[in-house]
């Protein structure tokens, strides 16, 4: 069974690794075998921008472990996952392909009826 992952929120109060629920579990999904392929779009977009997460700091409180969505992407990839990211979505916010992971690969949105139906099912975030 293929599942076409489909990320459209994101950063809602990211600040652990944990609380980037959907690249968390389609690493997990992966990992467990699952063939599964990641769309970014809309919002999500902005996963596929390279970018550091450091680590916060309150005073003495310390989160050691900040949500690190480039090196899930790689990480997605390297177990055999693809993940693609919707250039007309990248062009909308002005973020230059440049600026992204290689992970990540640009569709177009007249692709993605295709990638739905090399999928048996569609999850939507």
């Amino acid at each position: 069974m293929r599942i076409l992952n489909i990320v459209e929120s994101a950063y809602r109060a990211t600040l652990e690794e944990q609380d980037d629920t959907v690249l968390w579990l389609s690493r997990a999904l992966r990992n467990a075998g699952a063939d599964l392929t990641v769309l970014l779009r809309g919002n999500a977009v902005s996963y596929a921008v390279q970018q550091a997460c450091p680590t916060l700091s309150l005073g003495a409180l310390t989160i050691q472990h900040p949500a690190q969505p480039n090196d899930d992407l790689a990480k997605l990839r390297a177990k055999g996952a693809a993940v693609f990211v919707v250039q007309e979505d990248l062009d909308d916010r002005g973020i230059d392909k440049q600026r992204c992971v290689e992970a990540a690969q640009p569709v177009r949105r007249a692709e993605i009826a295709t990638l739905l139906e090399e999928h048996d099912q569609i999850w939507h975030w």
